[in-house]
């Protein structure tokens, strides 16, 4: 029982408690470092003392949970939708300016099936859990939602947002989702992207 299993408990109980592998480890080096400073097995002190209470992740929040508080006080539920592989400036900018629009914002996530078929061989960089966690830790976003299909029109049907916003250069009248929220009466925004950020164009730089 030396500094080797101080390291190995530390990141299994790391890994077990939901943190991604680099967490983990991260958190095994500072105590097994923190185990040696101490005496290591030479200090029996060390064997009595209680362990702390494990850090755990906060739980993802139910966006559908967040659209009926809203809609119950009469408020407006955004949503908005992507892949959001690699976050940049361009994302940031969209998810706050729609989040201004009204009283939440959703985000609805694709599914790394989802992007596979979309964006071909190669994508996600990222998988949905840390695409998922990155956004949620955004002020701007207060809920995300994953959704497998080509579009989220299945999804937007259960959240029932009063307004979709949408990043890009093309019209609402294009957007297959603006049909779909007619039929509770929401409506779609085409919000522009920053010029020059694009997913792919970092893709490619980074490679």
């Amino acid at each position: 029982c030396g500094a080797g299993d101080c390291f190995a408990a530390t990141t299994a109980a790391a890994l077990a408690d939901g943190a991604l592998p680099e967490e983990a480890l991260q958190r095994a080096v500072a105590e097994a470092a923190a185990f040696v400073a101490a005496g290591g097995a030479g200090n029996p002190a060390l064997w009595r003392t209680e362990p702390d209470p494990p850090v755990r992740q906060a739980p993802a929040t139910d966006p559908f949970a967040v659209a009926e508080r809203v809609r119950a006080r009469g408020g407006t539920v955004v949503a908005t939708g992507g892949c959001f592989d690699l976050l940049h400036a361009g994302h940031v900018g969209l998810l706050e300016s729609a989040r201004r629009i009204g009283d939440c914002l959703i985000v609805c996530l694709n599914s790394d099936a989802s992007v596979a078929r979309l964006k071909g061989p190669g994508r996600p960089i990222n998988p949905v859990a840390d695409r998922a966690r990155v956004l949620q830790a955004l002020g701007s976003v207060d809920a995300v939602a994953v959704f497998d299909e080509a579009t989220p029109q299945e999804l937007l049907t259960r959240l029932r947002p009063d307004v979709w916003v949408k990043g890009g250069d093309y019209s609402v009248q294009e957007l297959p989702e603006a049909e779909t929220l007619r039929a509770w009466g929401g409506q779609a925004v085409v919000l522009p992207y920053l010029d020059g950020r694009s997913t792919t164009m970092l893709a490619r730089r980074a490679a």
